[in-house]
């Protein structure tokens, strides 16, 4: 989209889904509608404040479907779900108002709540992938075991009023007393008739970086491809070390990692009747087979003009 189309766009006011619950608009209280809409003003775009709920901006983003712009704000998991439904639709804009802003970071869209809306206003786009699982979208990374069970404990404290920063500690530890073996069959071009015994299984929209220094990092937003991690240690000692070596930059993928590769689709079986799956870190609960599939150049979404 050029300066001009997106111009054009926001000349019938372009609608702007906030989701009221992410930690820098709860922050902002009462204020974040008057906020977030100057903040559009001083970059010279009309817009509609929408605040919702988190669990909302995917049916609201499905009304605004035939919108050429659209923006949305949140966190990942905000912004995970609700690009799920701009698949194929127009450009949207980002708003990252969330704790990690993973996929802002990665675009190198300011945190910024001015920086983020002059990037929307000058209208400068590219193409990124959108995988899924089972139809549900995400933008970053999908996992099965440990880490669902984390964000579970985790927002079990936050409801009882202990900042997200504050329980993630507890919880971690609370999931990892636990310990989660799953037992899996994993179908695809990197792990055909696999079986695997993990505490955690990663899927990552695009291939993510292992040695030092790139540890975590995606090498790209545009590759089509599937990154897939299986855990290999199953003891909390193991853990524990493989979190320490993560830490460090010394991770081995040979012994670290049962399964390890790239695909474009990826089949996992389990005997559960059902899994929580964590996608950009909102855990929902899906009856397995897991089917995960990526789709290249899916979303449109405004970015910085090169430097």
């Amino acid at each position: 989209m050029t300066p001009s189309t997106a111009r054009s766009a926001v000349d019938g006011a372009v609608p702007v889904l906030v989701n009221r619950q992410a930690g820098a608009v709860a922050t902002l209280g009462r204020t974040a509608a008057g906020v977030i809409g100057a903040a559009f003003d001083a970059a010279g775009l009309r817009t509609r404040i929408i605040l919702l709920d988190g669990a909302a901006i995917a049916d609201a983003v499905r009304t605004h479907a035939a919108a050429p712009l659209l923006v949305i704000g949140g966190g990942d998991g905000t912004l995970g779900a609700g690009l799920a439904g701009r698949r194929g639709h127009g450009t949207t804009g980002l708003l990252p108002l969330g704790t990690r802003n993973h996929l802002a970071r990665d675009l190198g869209v300011a945190t910024d709540l001015h920086a983020a809306a002059r990037v929307i206003a000058a209208g400068h786009t590219r193409t990124i992938d959108l995988a899924s699982v089972n139809g549900h979208g995400f933008v970053n990374n999908a996992s099965v075991g440990l880490y669902p069970l984390m964000v579970r404990r985790r927002e079990a404290r936050t409801r009882g009023g202990l900042p997200k920063w504050l329980a993630t500690l507890p919880a971690a530890w609370a999931a990892l007393a636990r310990l989660p073996h799953h037992r899996l069959h994993l179908h695809g071009p990197v792990a055909c008739a696999h079986d695997v015994r993990t505490p955690l299984l990663f899927v990552g929209n695009n291939r993510y970086g292992l040695e030092r220094g790139r540890l975590g990092n995606r090498l790209a937003l545009d590759d089509g491809l599937l990154s897939v991690l299986a855990v290999a240690t199953n003891t909390r000692t193991g853990l524990i070390w493989l979190a320490v070596r993560a830490l460090t930059g010394r991770i081995d993928p040979a012994r670290d990692f049962t399964v390890i590769g790239d695909c474009t689709r990826l089949l996992v079986r389990s005997r559960a009747g059902t899994i929580d799956v964590a996608l950009d870190g909102e855990v929902i609960r899906l009856a397995p087979p897991l089917r995960f599939t990526v789709s290249p150049g899916a979303l449109r979404i405004c970015v910085p003009l090169p430097a």
